[in-house]
């Protein structure tokens, strides 16, 4: 757990064992219902329960994924904003507020099966007009906490015509009982001080919900892994064209007539690199992997990036976190253990 040192910086503890050295995680290779909201975590909320019954400690799902991937994005022509202003229109209505009842229903789920959860959504900006959408992780705990959310960094390409940008206030580390958790989404992977604002408090365990599948990606997760040292789970959403409702015109006019628009690509990385779950394509599925939580710190005898191989002496690196101007040396680290017995946790 993080701790203060006599100048007030937050430090994080030696890495030790976890409560048990073996975490089982679950990367959920689902399809969202296309723009619906409430089906989608119908959803969402059954698949929880499947990978709690499996014995996942913790499910990761793809970028976006409630109430969907903006997709069209990629396909409609930025001058046809009439076009994109309706599509707009009905996934802002579609999307999920933090808090709200969309979170309270994805917290129960994972209190039920006591999974910690890893949600991709579109969020809403309800802590102002309400009308900017975020791309966004949600972060759950197996008791249920909301434990935080990160705001994407910075849309890739097309997606800046959906999304805002987040800000380092949402960029984080939780510390859990499974171990030290942290991600971000899709191409901000590629933001090399972004990875290392996680690096430099410890994860361990590495989520990275994308839309992205096939070369280089699947290349991207295995450096990561090895850069890291940590376990990398990727994330993404098969979608097929007839996933897409044939009401909506841009489908017919736009999308390419081809089976699928995503074939998927998920998969778990060891610390070096190697595949514990092959990549999946073109179907739904829950991968599993069994993380033997003894490897990842034998393998940083080698390879710390934020250790022995850091060179402070050469490097500085500060991270600003937003509305709070003050510089830190990596991500914020959350508590996210499990509350003592008899210590209600709050959503």
């Amino acid at each position: 757990m993080p701790q203060n040192d006599a100048h007030g910086t937050q430090r994080i503890q030696p890495m030790g064992p976890t409560a048990n050295d073996t975490v089982r995680v679950a990367a959920v290779q689902a399809t969202p219902v296309f723009l619906d909201r409430e089906a989608t975590v119908d959803k969402a909320c059954a698949l929880i329960a499947e990978a709690g019954r499996h014995g996942a400690h913790l499910a990761v799902f793809p970028e976006g994924f409630v109430p969907t991937y903006p997709l069209w994005a990629w396909y409609i022509p930025p001058i046809r904003t009439k076009e994109a202003r309706v599509l707009y229109d009905e996934l802002l209505q579609q999307s999920v507020t933090v808090p709200g009842p969309t979170v309270e229903r994805l917290a129960e789920a994972a209190r039920e099966a006591g999974v910690t959860v890893v949600m991709g959504v579109n969020e809403r900006n309800a802590e102002a007009s309400g009308t900017t959408l975020y791309n966004s992780l949600l972060f759950i705990g197996p008791d249920g906490r909301v434990l935080g959310r990160h705001r994407k960094l910075v849309p890739t390409v097309a997606e800046r015509l959906v999304h805002g940008r987040g800000d380092g206030s949402t960029l984080a580390v939780y510390d859990l009982d499974i171990g030290r958790m942290g991600g971000l989404i899709c191409w901000e992977n590629y933001m090399p001080l972004a990875r290392w604002a996680l690096y430099a408090r410890g994860v361990q365990i590495y989520v990275a919900p994308t839309w992205d599948r096939g070369e280089p990606w699947l290349s991207t997760l295995r450096h990561i892994a090895k850069e890291g040292r940590a376990f990398v789970i990727g994330c993404c959403s098969p979608v097929r064209r007839g996933d897409v409702p044939d009401r909506y015109a841009f489908k017919a006019e736009y999308l390419p007539d081809a089976p699928w628009i995503n074939p998927g690509g998920s998969a778990i990385v060891d610390p070096d690199g190697r595949f514990l779950a092959e990549p999946v394509t073109e179907r739904e599925e829950i991968l599993y992997a069994d993380l033997d939580m003894g490897m990842l710190r034998g393998s940083r005898f080698q390879l710390d990036v934020a250790g022995h191989y850091g060179r402070p002496d050469v490097f500085g690196f500060r991270v600003r976190t937003g509305g709070d101007a003050t510089p830190h040396d990596g991500a914020e680290v959350i508590d996210g253990h499990a509350a003592p017995a008899g210590v209600s946790a709050a959503t």
